[in-house]
């Protein structure tokens, strides 16, 4: 089997090693192990290699390059119009020798392959949408357009949609999926924490306006202000860093909130294992890993209402949902901490749910889907 990738995200070169986000990388290796050939078809950047890359298992990849595409602003948008026909016939191209065309959405060049993949109904795809499928939810149009062709099954046939939660009034094509970081041997019996001790938050992921870490430090503020000893460590590096850090040193809060930088994924494993919570106030989510990673060892996950969080928490039943505003987010959490067998059974529910997802599991639907 040939197996296509067509992918927006940036890949780089080292020697012979083909690199990417280290989170893509781990999920697309345990594709490649069971296909023949491949080929990606994605943008190639000339930058660092970083510890959040990680390269393929496999070094007999055809790499494609394309150029990325952009419409932030006018000058980006004239651009990448340019290049679209160009980025079009090196998408046939590539499709016509594929047996299984692999498509990453959202996203431009998802936009691109949602349309490339109408004109080759016989061919076997998959489709893994990262990001919100809520039918509901405001998006950006580039996403909304892709989300009609995929669920529309005259328009898109032969193919399975990898979404994340369960929606109502899908089309057969659209499958609800997940993700996964841990193995069957990372299980751990679950651990029970103490919730009278100082209380350990955790915030996982790009510290960037769309994951609201501003927000979580904001909660966290007001609950110490409450008088409830509280701690919470950032894990994640991005453009608010350096706000992030004036914010905590002109309020004070040295003390209280500490900005750890980028983490290795055992260094978060290790954390995960102690903290009490996880507090993750994003303004979008797909499937929030950190979430999910959070709640394998117990760690209790507090989120905002969006995409697939509700599911996965099971609507507050393995997690606390809260809006995005401190004063009521503030006040869900403390109310919360005057049940403490409460706050057990919840530990202990969120992590025998997230121990069904391990990498086993995730590997042998992806074997199903290749068949």
């Amino acid at each position: 089997m040939r197996f296509l990738i067509i992918s927006h995200t940036p890949h780089k070169k080292d020697g012979a090693a083909l690199l990417a986000y280290a989170p893509y990388i781990r999920e697309m290796n345990l594709w490649l192990k069971n296909v023949d050939e491949v080929e990606v078809l994605a943008p190639l950047i000339k930058e660092e290699v970083t510890n959040l890359d990680k390269k393929y298992d496999r070094y007999d990849i055809v790499f494609n390059r394309i150029p990325s595409i952009a419409f932030t602003n006018y000058r980006k948008s004239l651009v990448s119009l340019v290049k679209i026909p160009y980025i079009f016939v090196k998408m046939f191209m590539a499709i016509m020798k594929a047996d299984h065309i692999h498509l990453r959405c959202p996203g431009n060049i998802g936009l691109l392959g949602s349309v490339a993949q109408i004109f080759f109904p016989q061919k076997t795809k998959t489709v893994k949408y990262a990001g919100n499928w809520d039918p509901n939810s405001k998006q950006p149009l580039s996403y909304r357009l892709q989300k009609s062709i995929l669920r529309n099954p005259f328009l898109s046939r032969n193919i399975e949609v990898l979404v994340y939660g369960h929606w109502k009034n899908q089309s057969k094509n659209i499958k609800p999926f997940f993700t996964a970081t841990f193995k069957d041997k990372d299980k751990l019996k679950p651990i029970e924490r103490d919730y009278k001790t100082r209380l350990q938050f955790l915030f996982i992921g790009s510290l960037v306006e769309g994951k609201n870490p501003f927000l979580a430090i904001k909660i966290i503020e007001a609950i110490n202000n409450s008088g409830v000893e509280v701690q919470l460590k950032l894990f994640g590096e991005g453009t608010l860093m350096n706000k992030l850090s004036d914010y905590v040193n002109k309020n004070d809060l040295e003390t209280i909130v500490q900005i750890e930088g980028s983490q290795t994924l055992e260094g978060i494993q290790d954390a995960l294992k102690t903290a009490h919570f996880l507090i993750l106030p994003s303004k979008s989510e797909g499937w929030p890993k950190a979430i999910a990673e959070a709640m394998f060892f117990g760690a209790i996950p507090i989120a905002t209402k969006i995409s697939c969080i509700p599911y996965m928490l099971d609507f507050g039943r393995r997690g606390l949902l809260i809006d995005s505003e401190v004063k009521e987010a503030s006040k869900v959490i403390i109310e919360s901490l005057q049940n403490k067998d409460e706050l057990k059974r919840m530990s202990l529910a969120a992590c025998e749910w997230a121990q069904k997802y391990t990498l086993e599991t995730f590997e042998a639907e992806i074997i199903k889907l290749l068949k």
